[in-house]
């Protein structure tokens, strides 16, 4: 006998048969989704019509003309217009299940059918407790010690609460380290983090950065060195003034540059003995190594005061120490996320975790290696147009027509209609990058896609 109401719904007959035909409906209808399409000239006018709708009301057009169907198949997806294209691109990293995931979808069924839409601090249901736990049980498996949690629906604002906790602990100290070309999010803070000042035009001054240049593969020794100099410079002018230094450990929006173990531990190094507190963003390279944090693919544990996550995660979160704790009232939000978000964050993450994901053989990585052997290839046989591939795992990138930003843009336009999701990412050099929907991608999805890049680089010169 149920010892609650909820168990009794839950478990309820009428709920599992529900279940089972929403499976069988979707698996019927997603056999007629088997590869890119062209659109339905029927359709036209008004996918149109919406497109133009859609760009009114928000004040600004759509990057792509991209409005989903509601439905797909894993890496591909049915837009408005009847069109499928491949999704290689997954909202910039969000939908790392694919579309239309059965395991997803029951997860986001069992969430939505609980007695509220969000959940939020003051109120959180059982859900919760179990996202909490493998978060933190994962984020210390190999001896860090971030083991609390703070849960909300946003990489910007995981690392805006971050920052309050690193400047909270550390006051008076005011100012943050980052690496150059960094990005942290759109937020009034996270603008001024963001190396990018078009992202930042017009608004008031928020928080003090010193700017470290990142890693360079090409000059292991020397990018080390500079990095050193750069930080030992700005705390000599501004000398105990540092509370924190975020740490992008691959830096995705800027185009997929992979950092180094020892360059990453010169530095931290220098934070822990000047009472700096070393932040981790994670926002975009969470399940994306061989590892389910990419600071344990650079073996930082120890280091490590502060983690925030997102994207892959479903719901964001900032991880951190005991020592990090925030003072009661500086931290607070009305949603950490909708219920149906977090039992599909529960699924997602353990699935990453327990399904052969992770690790030098695991998907992952042999996903990328067979993606970047295929764009190994395409560089040799278009050596003017063509650069890297570069990035790791999940994360792919590569440079064309050495790096010039409007051919790119171009060229990524051209690959949307020809049946392909990318994205621009960096500045000097511009790059195209992937983030593979690892969860739905097979080795065929990838030759397919390759294929498609192959004749859009044969289309443009």
């Amino acid at each position: 006998m149920a010892r609650t109401v909820a168990e009794g719904f839950f478990n309820d007959p009428r709920l599992k048969e529900a279940k089972k035909l929403i499976r069988e409906a979707l698996k019927e209808h997603q056999t007629k989704i088997t590869g890119i399409k062209s659109a339905d000239p029927e359709l036209k006018a008004s996918y149109d019509n919406i497109i133009k709708k859609v760009s009114d009301y928000r004040g600004g057009a759509l990057w792509y003309n991209y409005l989903g169907s509601g439905i797909g198949n894993g890496p591909l997806v049915e837009l408005a217009d009847g069109s499928v294209k491949y999704d290689f691109i997954t909202g910039i990293g969000v939908h790392y299940m694919g579309h239309s995931h059965p395991g997803v979808i029951e997860a986001q069924v069992e969430g939505s059918i609980t007695n509220t839409v969000m959940n939020g601090h003051l109120q959180q249901n059982t859900d919760t407790a179990k996202l909490l736990e493998i978060f933190s049980t994962q984020a210390c498996k190999y001896g860090a010690e971030v083991k609390n949690v703070f849960l909300t629906t946003s990489g910007a604002m995981a690392n805006e609460n971050a920052f309050k906790m690193m400047f909270q602990k550390r006051f008076p100290a005011a100012r943050m380290f980052s690496f150059e070309k960094c990005f942290s999010g759109r937020t009034l803070g996270m603008a001024w983090v963001t190396d990018k000042a078009a992202y930042r035009q017009g608004l008031p001054k928020t928080i003090d950065v010193d700017y470290v240049p990142f890693y360079d593969a090409k000059d292991h020794k020397g990018s080390i060195e500079k990095a050193v100099y750069a930080m030992k410079k700005a705390m000599t002018r501004f000398p105990g003034e540092h509370a924190g230094f975020i740490m992008e450990l691959i830096q995705g929006e800027n185009g997929s540059w992979v950092g180094n173990q020892e360059y990453f531990e010169a530095l931290i190094k220098i934070c822990k003995e000047n009472n700096i507190s070393v932040f981790i963003d994670e926002v975009q390279t969470f399940a994306r190594t061989t590892e389910i944090f990419a600071f344990q693919h650079f073996k930082l544990d120890k280091h490590v005061d502060i983690v925030s996550v997102g994207k892959n995660s479903q719901v964001c979160a900032t991880l951190f120490k005991d020592d990090h704790k925030p003072r009661a009232g500086l931290m607070s939000q009305t949603f950490t996320g909708s219920s149906a978000q977090i039992s599909a964050a529960y699924y997602v993450i353990n699935e990453v975790v327990n399904g052969n994901y992770l690790g030098e053989n695991g998907k992952i990585m042999k996903l990328h290696k067979h993606f970047q052997s295929h764009l190994e290839k395409l560089a040799t046989k278009y050596p003017d147009k063509i650069e890297g591939p570069y990035g790791i795992g999940a994360m792919v990138g590569m440079t064309l027509y050495k790096g010039d930003a409007e051919k790119s843009k171009a060229f990524s336009f051209k690959l949307f209609d020809n049946g392909v999701l990318g994205f621009l990412a960096g500045a000097a050099p511009t790059r195209l990058r992937f983030l593979m929907p690892i969860m739905a991608v097979e080795e065929k999805h990838i030759d397919e896609v390759v294929a498609i890049l192959d004749k859009t680089l044969s289309e443009i010169n």
